[in-house]
């Protein structure tokens, strides 16, 4: 009797009326919470938590593989803590690496190392479990450590790495299998799966620590994510797939020229035209960084963009942060396409729109980039910015006052700037 006693009355129909059981017992959140306090001690206690890392990390290896779903998720969540205190310990608390480079000396200690390899084979597994929101967490883990640690960190597990993400993205891994074998798969469900969110963040991952390494997986991992981006895929889906590919434009740069007629550009337009302001602001961010990477060769096709972009300018900010940040992101991204070839954009036509929209409201993100623009057409003493004294002054003391939200750093240089401006 008392074995069962903890047992929570949470046995629910499912909606066919048949009876799902949820086991959730006291000693399962007793578990759970205790993982928590594990993953979060890691995450702030720093080298003083080094001496017990050893235990710890076995401790959730061996939880890696309790039958619970609620459990294995927790694990995955907690994992890449264990890799903070032994970067705390031996590297200061960060690890310097340069995107793509495998073949210089590898940056970590042995000891980091031997903890990022555990975690990061532990959490290789969890990605091909049946429970989705441990696929999410793990691929969420596996982002979080790379990141940290850089490319030697991935170059041990890269293969199985990339086959895992691409099995996820094409729906064949193991948690999408055992779903869609009780439910039936529409390849245009309108059901949107959170956790392939993280997967398309691990996916974009990849492209920040690898860099040009990645360009050769393009051909298979690009069909996949398109998908995600279809007309019949919810906004959510649409917005996650373009987000993704303006991740990959901005750390590929030039590595995208093969694939920008054929992927990128298209995404792009139909981005932009989409009733969602979501995939928009989106479509508008990968716009800008496709430009800024590809230079003059995407110089050709600056006019159906513009035309494209211009009408996110139309967008009433007031409506909402979604609203704001999609203007925003096109002032950003008209900006970017300004700095990448300044002849390909009229600029005396759009630098009076952008300009109304200064300062940025809502995607603070983007400062630099707007203000490096307008500073290099002043320094440029271009004819067109010239013309714009007086609004740009406008501009630049709204967005150098103190309430401001630009950042400090650029605050300044907006100060230095103003009494050239009259």
């Amino acid at each position: 009797q008392a074995e069962f006693g903890g047992l929570d009355d949470s046995d629910d129909e499912d909606e066919n009326g048949n009876y799902v059981i949820q086991v959730r017992t006291a000693l399962l959140d007793a578990k759970k919470g205790a993982i928590t306090a594990i993953g979060e001690i890691g995450a702030h206690c720093g080298a003083s938590f080094v001496p017990f890392l050893d235990q710890t990390v076995t401790l959730l290896q061996k939880s890696a593989t309790n039958w619970h779903p609620v459990i294995k998720a927790e694990v995955a969540e907690a994992l890449p803590s264990m890799v903070l205190p032994i970067v705390a310990a031996d590297h200061g608390g960060s690890i310097e690496w340069s995107k793509g480079d495998v073949g210089g000396a590898n940056p970590m200690s042995e000891r980091t190392k031997a903890v990022v390899g555990a975690v990061l084979t532990e959490l290789l597994g969890l990605m091909g479990d049946e429970d989705k929101e441990t696929v999410g967490k793990a691929c969420g883990g596996i982002q979080n450590v790379i990141e940290t640690c850089g490319p030697h960190s991935l170059a041990s597990i890269a293969n199985q790495c990339l086959e895992n993400v691409h099995a996820l993205l094409t729906k064949t891994s193991a948690c999408q299998i055992a779903e869609d074998a009780e439910q039936g798969y529409d390849d245009d469900d309108d059901d949107h799966d959170s956790f392939m969110t993280s997967v398309c963040d691990l996916a974009g991952s990849f492209s920040r620590v690898m860099g040009p390494h990645f360009v050769q997986y393009l051909p298979q991992f690009l069909p996949p994510i398109l998908a995600f981006g279809k007309s019949s895929r919810p906004p959510s889906d649409r917005a996650m797939a373009i987000g993704c590919l303006g991740e990959l434009a901005q750390e590929l740069g030039d590595g995208i020229r093969e694939h920008w007629k054929s992927v990128f550009l298209p995404s792009i337009l139909a981005g932009l035209g989409d009733e969602d302001q979501n995939v928009k602001r989106n479509a508008a961010f990968c716009a800008g960084v496709s430009c800024e990477g590809l230079g003059e060769f995407a110089a050709a096709d600056y006019s159906q963009i513009l035309q494209s972009v211009g009408q996110l300018f139309g967008i009433d900010q007031s409506q909402g942060d979604t609203s704001a940040a999609c203007v925003d992101n096109a002032a950003a991204c008209v900006s970017r396409m300004i700095m990448a070839s300044p002849n390909h954009v009229p600029i005396s036509q759009v630098l009076p729109v952008v300009l109304s929209k200064l300062p940025l409201k809502n995607d603070m993100t983007e400062n630099e980039t707007v203000y490096k623009c307008l500073l290099g057409l002043l320094q440029m003493n271009h004819a067109d910015a010239i013309a714009q004294k007086t609004e740009i002054k406008r501009v630049f003391v709204e967005a150098s006052a103190d309430e401001s939200r630009v950042d400090d750093e650029t605050k300044q240089s907006l100060k230095l700037a103003l009494p050239a401006l009259g």
